[in-house]
């Protein structure tokens, strides 16, 4: 029995060792690297977008686009990555301060779930906005012909209290 025991052990190390040695090679995809920095900076208090620029900033307007990969670029090699982007930022907000957050939560971010090394992020602030302005400026022409922005959603809700009103008191 002992020395079954010590075969056991002798092939288990083997196939450790075995697995220790498959090779090949783990590469990221841009688009993924983009993703994970998208997601990364969705909450940034004084970043309002990330700005693919004038032709993307056109289609935003004319379709309804969640991409977070929008105006996001990246050069991934095998160790690190180098990012650029334009932004928006809010009014009012420490723009220095706001770019120490990006690359701190882009590098810690990128770090923790590709291991890769984010060696540089370039920012460009291609404008600056107040929230109410930024949110007037991303309703886009789907929105409102579908009826979807927040000046048709607050005459809804007071169309249906009225309404609800109405139908209360004709109840009673």
């Amino acid at each position: 029995m002992a020395m079954d025991r010590t075969n056991m052990k002798s092939n288990m190390n083997q196939d450790q060792d075995n697995e220790k040695n498959v090779k090949g090679e783990l590469t990221y995809d841009q688009k993924v690297i983009q993703k994970i920095i998208g997601n990364a900076l969705a909450d940034i208090d004084g970043l309002l977008t990330v700005d693919g620029g004038f032709f993307s900033n056109l289609t935003d307007k004319l379709v309804n686009n969640d991409d977070v990969t929008n105006g996001i670029n990246v050069d991934v090699g095998k160790k690190q990555v180098a990012v650029d982007m334009d932004i928006v930022a809010e009014y009012g907000a420490d723009i220095s301060k706001l770019y120490d957050k990006i690359k701190n939560k882009i590098y810690d971010k990128v770090k923790s779930m590709t291991n890769l090394e984010v060696v540089e992020v370039n920012v460009n602030v291609v404008d600056v906005k107040t929230k109410a302005e930024h949110e007037k400026d991303s309703v886009s022409l789907q929105d409102r012909i579908s009826g979807n922005n927040s000046d048709n959603d607050d005459n809804k809700k007071k169309k249906d209290n009225a309404q609800a009103k109405k139908n209360s008191e004709r109840v009673q």
